[in-house]
């Protein structure tokens, strides 16, 4: 064989293999770039709520065939636009009074979405007034959602915040139109292809079927009841047969937490055996995170719902308090229920849900301080006998004098510090302002919740309300943390 042509067969199978492996890969690229047709929307209104509040403009960016069209309509919402809103989006009374109404863009608008991915940012919003909008007139509106939301979260899961000023500036996004429905949307648009330029096609591919599926729901409850629920903070109530309360949660975003429930249900036990029994789904908005706190303490213990374990009403309410006696010797006593005055008692420890589990507590600080069970009153004293603990090295020997008493009450004081009852900090009531509302406390009891400042005086002056343990915890770590800047002190006259 010449030696030429035996040097040259190798190369040229290496060049019909790598020319085979190119036309492979261009066939997957053409197979993946097919989307289902995506719809970006975004929509100003004259409010937040679905019912009340109307549409005032409707953004659409259409990507299909790799190709993107845009719709756009100002709408007439026959209402009032408030004055905070129009400085907002710059959308004034007279942009809108020769537009026509949504009824009379509806069918035209319903032929612009349809067969295509609803995709919004925070969808349960322009979705839920979209949906609103069109069964005002007629229509039943039920496309597939997407939001942009989740999607960030789940390929930024590092991203400390996912709001749309957020992604804005974390991507780079160029902005047109901020706070308008089209320059809005097309943001939509443009952090999609950042997600496609990260991710890939393929992989976005996975992501609108893992987020677009519909979770499974619970089989006596109907979609429109979930789709009526707000994504606001509160708290709900599931029922069980004949309107028997069943479980009782809070959230500060209560359509996305009684969702979770659901999606839950199809890998763990509990949230299966909850939704089998559910019935029925009522709920209750507050202004904030404290007020579903307090509510959902309140609820449980009124209604007393069978799946809920915590937050039960305890008739045995005890702590410790500190006393001495004729040697110098702290001795914790008892204090029960009805001696109880928390908020007022400076020499309080605790609070327990039951005495077993006050002398639990003791005997554990005990143990792990080294102190003596016959001084803490936990053993009997024999005279001239150490107490067990000292015989298997869990008790410094205060029994036997080998430490000194006024150690011992110092290292026992030590201990029970970090459950110490704090004296109510204030002068009287204060109100802890949450939104609109007014959140009426005093001597860590709680009140109830003014709107206004009649109600607030009168919650004020209504007098001494039941102390409940869960409350003090709740709103003690308020008033150390988020909510201090936010409480004002209420003088009764």
């Amino acid at each position: 064989m010449d030696p030429i042509l035996f040097l040259a067969l190798p190369i040229t199978s290496i060049e019909t293999r790598q020319q085979t492996k190119l036309i492979k890969s261009f066939a997957v690229d053409i197979q993946e770039v097919s989307y289902p047709d995506l719809a970006f929307v975004d929509i100003e209104t004259t409010g937040s709520h679905f019912d009340r509040d109307r549409i005032t403009e409707i953004g659409i960016k259409t990507l299909a065939s790799n190709q993107i069209e845009v719709w756009e309509r100002l709408i007439n919402p026959q209402t009032f636009i408030p004055q905070n809103i129009q400085r907002l989006t710059g959308i004034s009374p007279h942009m809108v009074e020769n537009q026509p109404s949504f009824e009379q863009i509806a069918q035209e608008l319903k032929k612009e979405l349809e067969g295509k991915i609803f995709i919004a940012h925070n969808a349960r919003f322009d979705y839920g007034f979209i949906k609103a909008s069109f069964k005002r007139v007629g229509i039943d509106f039920k496309p597939k959602v997407l939001c942009t939301v989740k999607l960030s979260r789940l390929l930024f899961p590092t991203q400390a915040r996912h709001n749309l000023d957020t992604i804005i500036s974390s991507h780079d996004l160029k902005v047109t139109a901020r706070h308008r429905a089209l320059g809005d949307a097309d943001l939509l648009l443009q952090f999609w292809r950042v997600c496609e330029s990260k991710f890939g096609k393929a992989k976005l591919n996975e992501v609108i079927h893992q987020l677009v599926g519909n979770p499974s729901l619970p089989p006596n409850i109907d979609k429109d009841l979930i789709d009526s629920i707000p994504d606001a903070p509160g708290c709900y109530i599931f029922y069980g047969e004949n309107k028997v309360p069943i479980y009782i949660g809070k959230s500060i975003s209560l359509r996305s937490r009684v969702m979770g429930h659901f999606q839950g249900a199809l890998t763990q036990r509990k949230e299966m055996k909850l939704s089998l029994q559910i019935r029925d789904i009522d709920w209750i908005e507050t202004s904030g995170e404290l007020g579903a706190l307090i509510l959902e303490s309140r609820l449980i213990k009124e209604r007393m719902p069978s799946m809920n374990i915590k937050l039960r009403r305890s008739k045995d309410l005890c702590g410790w308090s500190l006393v001495e006696d004729q040697a110098g010797v702290l001795i914790p006593t008892l204090v029960t229920h009805h001696q109880l005055t928390p908020g007022l008692q400076d020499n309080l420890y605790g609070l327990f849900y039951s005495k077993r589990e006050a002398h639990s507590y003791l005997k554990a600080i005990a143990k792990k301080y080294h102190l003596c069970e016959v001084l803490l009153g936990l053993e009997k004293r024999v005279e001239g006998k150490s107490c067990f603990g000292y015989q298997v090295k869990q008790c410094s020997g205060a029994c036997l004098q080998l430490t000194p008493i006024p150690l011992h009450n110092l290292q026992l004081k030590t201990a029970l510090e970090l459950f110490k009852v704090q004296v109510w900090p204030y002068a009287g009531p204060i109100a802890i302002k949450e939104g609109g509302e007014m959140i009426v406390i005093d001597k860590w009891c709680y009140l109830g919740t003014a709107i206004n400042q009649e109600e607030l005086y009168e919650l004020a002056a209504s007098g001494e309300a039941e102390f409940d343990l869960d409350i003090y915890k709740i709103v003690k770590k308020a008033l150390s943390g988020a909510y201090k800047k936010d409480v004002v002190p209420v003088a009764i006259e």
